[in-house]
């Protein structure tokens, strides 16, 4: 039997719900790694859907910390109607933006990376 030196870190699990651009269709998942599954979405976007429906925007999650929890609160979410799922996330995101621009940031924040500067050039 195999020594760990280091204690197993918990993994974040998430619940959420995307959509395509016209709002039309609401996907709701559960991931580990919320970026890989959106860069997922991306990358095969005809995959599920055809072209009309491809489901691309972050509108909604949660961070849950066991994964017991988060299958509770995925089968919960999956049995919403769409109105119920229109108001869930409109209490939070109510324009329907795209949230994972603000998880690439926070990734760059928690990475530490430095971002890059203009060179300033002496013109005269």
């Amino acid at each position: 039997m195999p020594i760990l030196t280091k204690p197993l870190a918990k993994a974040k699990k998430y619940v959420y719900l995307v959509t395509d651009r016209n709002r039309s269709c609401l996907h709701v998942g559960m991931s580990t790694d919320l970026m890989k599954t959106m860069a997922f979405y991306r990358q095969m976007p005809n995959l599920f859907f055809d072209a009309g429906q491809q489901l691309t925007r972050l509108v909604y999650f949660e961070e849950l910390s066991s994964e017991n929890t988060a299958v509770q609160r995925f089968n919960l979410i999956s049995k919403f109607t769409r109105v119920q799922k229109d108001r869930m996330i409109r209490s939070v995101n109510p324009d329907w933006i795209d949230l994972t621009v603000g998880l690439d940031f926070e990734q760059i924040l928690i990475s530490g990376i430095q971002p890059v500067k203009p060179l300033m050039r002496n013109f005269s």
